[in-house]
């Protein structure tokens, strides 16, 4: 006797697969799915989240969880101090290559030391202290390899541009080199505030595009500003901007210039120049161009020494104080007019300074396969300058050139940083007055080598061809530099960085999307050529969240899409629009402005008797529209997983085509 549905046979089992086959194919379209809701969260849960991915992004309480009270201690101190860390490791093979690197990044800083303290109107052992204390701290706090500490030509020069727009160095030198200690004090104050309150992102507004130009132009200005001493010239423009310095140059031509200074300085231009060359072309000659400067400075030091150049105009160093840093806590104005100012200039210059630290620390790191902490970093940074501040130091920070020496020398760890510490240490106390000799001009030529390695012409020219606002940032602080002042540069670049910000978050892209042949995929039409427009349905993608900035624009757009495709379909006599779907994917995150606009363009489109459709919004997006009720206006059949699903619901005939 056959089976009856109820008895429950096969008729009952032919159906059940039936049903999971038809449930199967639904799902394979997408109709198996609807957008899901995440669980609402709290205010202070929402809050905490936040903060913690805001500041505690990389979870650096990590590696204390379940571990006993010494360990946590041992971990802290670690933190604080990375050097407990890594010397367990180490090693005399290691030390080898770290002396042999500091040996050499010491016979570089030591001629630059001295040039760039020029450079900040300061005297000629201030440079040399800076390499002697900070680079100790940064030895036991910091966490790069490869970096080398010490004063940088850029930093140098933003620091004697400001401080000389207070105070001129000249007639009132103990006042300007106390504002240049409260200037290095509220540097690295700033500089470990930022680490310790993990407010490391903030150095990312200043873009790489901006940094590229603002280094060339700040090059260009330094080089010439080295033509005071390079040509010998005794009366020269206080002005940075190239216009006052070239009226300068060519005012002195006649009576100014001394042609012993200039052979001088020409000369071993061309040798620094030629060693570079050398040390460029053949890695394993790194070191040709690295001693080349303190082998300019000992040999025209001598031949100035013994034709006493200096009696016919060859203008020289002259006495540099012997012995190390003397205490400077009592010249710091921690009160009075000049607080304010020290601590604007400190701030601006040890923002650059750090910038200019963390991006060559990421990048010798990246070559050798490590990582370093960036807000660690910040506090190493910060509290070198604090003591260097109270040890007779200006702003210290990480030199590229340097940098780049110690890494090809093979150094190991910052126990190089010790040895070239130690090598500026025995100069202080011993060699100093042999320097008494050295020409400025060497100095100069010395300065105008090292900074022409800033001027990245590869770098502005790719991005160029990237990305054309970029350039612009680029070109604006480059100019701004050299036409200007550093100031004014840096400035421009930081206007023109957030502008760009502010254009791409207030003028987001809209996209209009088709269907590529054969398949459920929609994308921009623009990009692919081929791809067709759904007859009677429009759809738009919004990349960008949107916001009360930009959520009027966003409504705009889309109006104006739809204006634009309601003329193309008089034109072509096309069916008209019956749909809107709008591509949410992209929208990370909406406010109450987005939620109003979106209203608003609902409101347009009922006028015009077209439906609007949602596709994919994200877990934010589809919890705020919720709250604001705006699901309910629009109503849950409009809001789709896909924009496949939408097609499919409102033009099925489309749909099955595909």
């Amino acid at each position: 006797m056959p089976r009856t549905l109820s008895d429950g046979g096969e008729d009952d089992h032919g159906a059940d697969v039936a049903s999971r086959t038809s449930s199967h194919r639904r799902m394979e379209h997408g109709h198996g799915y609807k957008v899901g809701v995440p669980p609402k969260k709290n205010f202070l849960t929402e809050f905490s989240d936040a903060v913690k991915e805001t500041f505690f992004a990389d979870d650096p309480l990590r590696q204390y969880k379940d571990q006993p009270k010494s360990k946590k201690i041992w971990l802290g101190l670690q933190h604080i101090f990375p050097v407990l860390d890594w010397i367990r490791h180490y090693s005399l093979g290691k030390f080898k290559g770290d002396f042999i690197a500091g040996l050499t990044i010491a016979s570089l800083c030591i001629p630059q030391d001295i040039g760039y303290s020029k450079l900040a109107n300061l005297p000629a052992e201030v440079g040399l202290y800076t390499s002697f204390v900070p680079p100790l701290i940064y030895a036991v706090m910091g966490s790069s390899r490869d970096i080398a500490i010490g004063p940088v030509a850029v930093v140098s020069l933003l620091l004697g541009t400001l401080l000389q727009n207070e105070i001129d160095p000249k007639t009132h030198p103990l006042e300007y080199r106390r504002l240049a200690f409260t200037a290095t004090f509220f540097a690295g104050v700033t500089q470990a505030a930022l680490g310790f309150f993990r407010l490391g992102f903030i150095i990312e507004f200043l873009s790489h595009a901006a940094i590229v130009g603002f280094m060339a132009g700040a090059a260009i200005t330094i080089a010439l500003q080295q033509l005071k001493g390079f040509l010998g010239i005794a009366n020269f423009t206080k002005k940075s901007d190239i216009v006052s310095v070239m009226k300068s140059v060519w005012g002195n031509v006649h009576h100014g210039w001394n042609w012993q200074t200039i052979l001088i300085g020409a000369s071993f231009l061309a040798f620094l120049l030629v060693a570079k060359y050398i040390g460029k072309r053949n890695k394993k000659l790194f070191w040709v161009s690295a001693i080349a400067p303190l082998t300019s400075v000992i040999i025209s030091t001598f031949f100035v020494y013994i034709t006493r150049a200096d009696k016919h105009g060859v203008a020289i160093v002259k006495n540099i104080r012997k012995g190390i840093n003397p205490p400077s806590s009592s010249l710091i104005y921690f009160t009075g007019p000049y607080l304010a100012t020290g601590f604007k200039i400190g701030v601006v210059a040890g923002m650059i300074g750090l910038t200019e630290a963390i991006a060559i620390g990421r990048t010798f790191a990246a070559l050798k396969d490590y990582q370093i902490d960036g807000n660690k970093e910040m506090v190493a940074l910060g509290t070198m300058n604090i003591v260097g501040s109270l040890t007779s130091c200006y702003i210290a920070t990480g030199s590229f050139s340097r940098s780049a020496v110690n890494y090809m020398a093979g150094c190991k760890t910052a126990v190089s940083n010790v040895v070239m510490s130690t090598v500026v240490m025995l100069t202080l106390l011993l060699i100093t007055p042999l320097f008494k000799y050295t020409p400025n001009a060497i100095l100069s030529s010395i300065i105008i080598s090292a900074v022409l390695g800033l001027i990245d012409y590869e770098s502005a020219y790719l991005i160029w061809k990237v990305d054309k606002l970029d350039f612009l940032a680029c070109m604006g602080a480059f100019f701004g530099v050299i036409f200007s002042s550093v100031e004014y540069g840096l400035l421009i670049a930081i206007a023109i960085s957030l502008a760009k910000i502010l254009l791409q978050v207030t003028r987001p892209r809209t996209l209009l999307l088709g269907n590529l042949t054969r398949t459920t995929i929609y994308r921009n039409v623009e990009q692919y050529p081929d791809a067709t427009k759904v007859p009677g349905v429009l759809i738009v993608r919004v990349d960008s969240a949107i916001y009360f900035t930009n959520s009027n624009y966003v409504k705009e757009r889309i109006l104006r899409w739809l204006r634009d495709e309601e003329e193309q379909q008089q034109d072509q006599k096309l069916p008209k629009t019956e749909f809107l779907i709008v591509d949410l994917s992209p929208v990370i995150d909406i406010d109450t402005s987005g939620i109003h606009a979106l209203e608003e363009l609902l409101k347009a489109l009922e006028k015009r008797k077209i439906q609007l459709v949602l596709a994919n919004p994200g877990p934010a997006v589809i919890q705020k529209l919720r709250s604001a009720k705006f699901t309910d206006m629009i109503g849950e059949d409009k809001i789709f997983l896909t924009v496949g699903d939408a097609v499919k619901k409102f033009a099925p005939k489309v749909a099955d085509n595909v």
